[in-house]
């Protein structure tokens, strides 16, 4: 009967809540939208890091998997690999997964041409993982020729789930390979944020003969066994193999990677909980706004709660009474949030996407974004509902100073945040600017790059050929070859270098180019020469290069020693010295570059041609000159066009990510807190206006009257700002590898959230104040 009783004053409660929300239907609407703006925020933060960085892989006992990692390198060289996975064939199942790729590939002729995300994986992949083939066959641990397994996703879009595309080849560079089989569905890889195509045996991966770190390592535990000694093991073989290689120690470490791994992963991690904290601030500033609203309109019902006390209410049920009307808030403001969630993460993907390399993210809203949708309605209905309901049910004579004091402090905790958030979106949109503002030394317009490979490894007369040919291609102004364009991530460095036979130092980073390469970059020939066709032990150095190793002084005709590849140690002529250039990020400063000519004396099979256009859209041409180069040879096929804005604005989507969301952020803080204190001020005006009458009628002045509204809450003000200054000084340092060439103590970055804050909190407080100053003395004395 009690639970009967209950529900029945419950559901009551409800009713009367919802009329009194439509009666005052601005107060409400404003309550909820803020809220709702809060809440779906929130919502669709969780959404993009769930699926980035906490949702397990869909495979058998992902808590078993474990991703290697060692000091000096991103990836592992597949002989390394072996090596080790043999070494731990009794403990774990060692998996080499390569880093995705999107190249060109074609079912048919060249002309047919289409995309595809790629990756290279050991042939015990499969089975350790629990999958089992939609159609056809998985890989085994034989099978090292050109077989490859298309994921489910794949199948369904380009395919439409047809089964007989079994026994299907496609051409991939210089390899035909044949589909064999389908993976299950809802595996697309252990990269979160791509979605693989096509997977392929890592032997046919085109780095595993030069044995280059191209592969991440993975281990899968076997039952019982502990990650310990697998460490330990793993260890041994390491260093073993480097000290048959004469390398330096390395130590392996082992992290937990149930969610899988991804340089998306790993390069937005802290981002995303940078962007978490603002979006929590942006909720907390949303509920103290809203319980302010709420605490106003409290005033009015004095008379209300008086009256249910007299007829004999607890102050329990009052408190339930004033709840129910904030759950109706917060019902609704989920709602709307739901709404702006579903909307708002596939926006935030789209943006930190490229043409090039596209983010695909599985947004699901399953049980667990709907839990934590539950969890924060229930929260924010406590946050922004539970003060106002104390107060408002508070003893006779203590309800008005009660709320009073609590709005004061609400005021205060509000432009605190207000102003944590302006100062963090401040430092993130600068780092922007000045990352994208960035000096490059090379210039990008009307410059595409063709990535390109061949039919194993061609001779350089065949390269040269086809640079020759690019060049008489009508709307091509010029046209060189390299190993891989400025900017795009890619480089090499030597171990050492040694000046005229000296003791050998710390290495430098090589870049074999061909002639004109420099002058297609619009990279300024210092002093000396060019390269010529009959080039072979010459080097062209950057300024950088000549500071460090020469000391500042002119090298034209001085000798070094570097590696240039891994081979052995060779001897160059300085011939040129060029202003600096970056060379593989925008964050990176000028490095210390050699440029040697593009010779392939024993062969190479990768190549990139950079050509400059006449025409000012050099993709107008990417058409073209990818038919152009098999004319030239048919060994050849591009792989992939890119161009060089794109590769430079391609290194500040992160940063481009960060300034929007925290302008917006920092926008909607600013609004909520204006409105906030506008709220506060007007309640101070109308409970006061008796006050203000009887000054105003005894001779007290515009400028005291305001004063007197405002003195108090623009102290909180800058009580408030001065919390957030303290709050933003010890907290920043903990993103700080966020900015760039910005530091949180700038004489700016301080000065102008607060200033910002002072200013919203003046056009928040002249309605109020004019309010105020045009009181009618008379007919307040007289009302009263």
């Amino acid at each position: 009967m009690k639970i009967i009783t209950w529900l029945d004053s419950l559901r009551a409660d409800a009713v009367f809540a919802w009329r009194r929300l439509r009666k005052s239907k601005v107060t409400s609407m404003a309550a909820i939208l803020s809220l709702a703006l809060a809440i779906g925020a929130c919502t669709s933060a969780f959404r993009l890091i769930d699926a980035l960085l906490l949702r397990p892989l869909p495979i058998a006992h992902p808590e078993r998997l474990y991703g290697l990692a060692r000091s000096s390198h991103d990836g592992w060289e597949y002989g390394q690999f072996t090596e080790m996975r043999d070494a731990v064939a009794n403990q774990a199942t060692l998996i080499a997964i390569s880093f995705s790729e999107q190249v060109d590939l074609t079912y048919s002729s060249d002309e047919a041409m289409e995309k595809g995300h790629v990756q290279y994986v050991s042939g015990g992949i499969f089975g350790s993982f629990g999958l089992r083939p939609a159609s056809g066959r998985l890989f085994a641990e034989h099978d090292d020729y050109p077989v490859a397994v298309l994921s489910h996703d794949y199948w369904s879009r380009r395919f439409g789930g047809d089964p007989n595309v079994i026994g299907h080849t496609f051409r991939l560079a210089d390899r035909i390979y044949e589909i064999v089989g389908v993976a299950s569905a809802g595996f697309t890889g252990t990269e979160p944020g791509t979605v693989i195509d096509i997977f392929m045996p890592a032997t046919m991966h085109w780095g595993v003969g030069h044995e280059w770190s191209v592969f991440r390592a993975f281990a899968q535990l076997q039952p019982d066994v502990e990650a310990g000694p697998v460490r330990e093991r793993l260890n041994a073989t390491l260093h073993a193999l480097n000290s048959q290689r004469r390398r330096n120690p390395e130590v392996l470490t082992m992290e937990h990677a149930a969610a899988g791994a991804s340089g998306l992963k790993s390069n937005y991690r802290l981002s995303l909980a940078a962007l978490s904290v603002l979006v929590a601030l942006v909720l907390l500033i949303a509920c103290a706004n809203v319980a302010n609203l709420m605490t106003a309109q409290a005033a009015a019902r004095t008379r209300e709660m008086a009256l249910r006390v007299a007829i004999g209410a607890g102050r329990g049920r009052l408190v339930q009474l004033v709840l129910v009307e904030s759950a109706w808030i917060a019902f609704l403001a989920s709602a709307g949030g739901a709404l702006f969630a579903w909307w708002s993460a596939p926006f935030v993907v789209r943006m930190i996407s490229s043409p090039n390399d596209p983010v695909r993210l599985f947004l699901r809203s399953d049980w667990r974004v709907l839990g934590f949708g539950v969890v924060l309605t229930l929260v924010v209905t406590f946050l922004f509902g539970l003060a106002p309901a104390l107060r408002v049910t508070a003893p006779a004579g203590r309800g008005s100073v009660g709320r009073r004091r609590w709005m004061r402090a609400s005021i205060a905790v509000q432009a605190a945040f207000c102003f944590l958030v302006l100062f963090v979106a401040g430092l993130f949109v600068t780092t922007f600017e000045r990352l994208s503002n960035q000096p490059t030394g090379i210039s990008s317009e009307r410059i595409l790059t063709l990535y390109t490979v061949s039919r194993h490894d061609q001779p350089q007369a065949f390269w040269t050929q086809v640079v020759e040919h690019l060049r008489e291609v009508p709307g091509v102004e010029k046209a060189a070859i390299a190993d891989w364009p400025i900017l795009d991530g890619w480089g090499y460095r030597s171990s050492s270098i040694s000046v005229n036979g000296a003791r050998p130092i710390e290495g430098a980073w090589f870049l074999n180019i061909s002639p004109g390469m420099l002058d297609i970059m619009k990279i300024p020939l210092v002093d000396g020469r060019d390269f010529t066709e009959s080039d072979t032990s010459v080097a062209i150095v950057n300024s950088a290069f000549a500071r460090f190793y020469f000391n500042g002084e002119n090298p034209i005709g001085k000798w070094f020693e570097g590696s240039p590849t891994n081979s052995g140690p060779r001897r160059f002529q300085v011939v040129g010295l060029v202003r600096d250039a970056r060379y593989r990020y925008l964050r990176e400063g000028f490095l210390p570059v050699a440029y040697i000519p593009f010779r392939r004396v024993q062969g190479s099979d990768r190549g990139t041609f950079i050509v400059r256009t006449r025409s000012a859209n050099p993709l107008a041409m990417a058409s073209i000159l990818r038919q152009e180069i098999p004319k030239a040879r048919p060994e050849f096929r591009v792989s992939n066009i890119r161009t060089q804005k794109e590769l430079i604005e391609s290194q500040t989507l992160r940063e481009r990510l960060l300034a929007m969301l925290a302008m917006f952020f920092a926008v909607v803080a600013l609004l909520l807190a204006g409105v906030g204190l506008y709220g506060v001020l007007n309640y101070s005006v109308v409970q006061r206006r008796r006050e203000i009458g009887i000054r105003l009628a005894i001779g007290a002045p515009a400028s005291r009257i305001a004063r007197l509204v405002t003195l108090d809450i623009f102290t909180m003000v800058l009580v408030g700002s001065a919390m957030g200054l303290g709050i933003g000084m010890a907290s920043v340092r903990f993103i700080e590898t966020l900015f760039f060439e910005v530091k949180a103590t700038d004489l700016a970055m301080l000065m102008l959230p607060g200033a910002i804050v002072i200013g919203a909190a003046l056009l928040a407080a002249m309605p109020p104040v004019i309010h105020a100053v045009r009181i009618d003395p008379v007919e307040t004395l007289r009302a009263e």
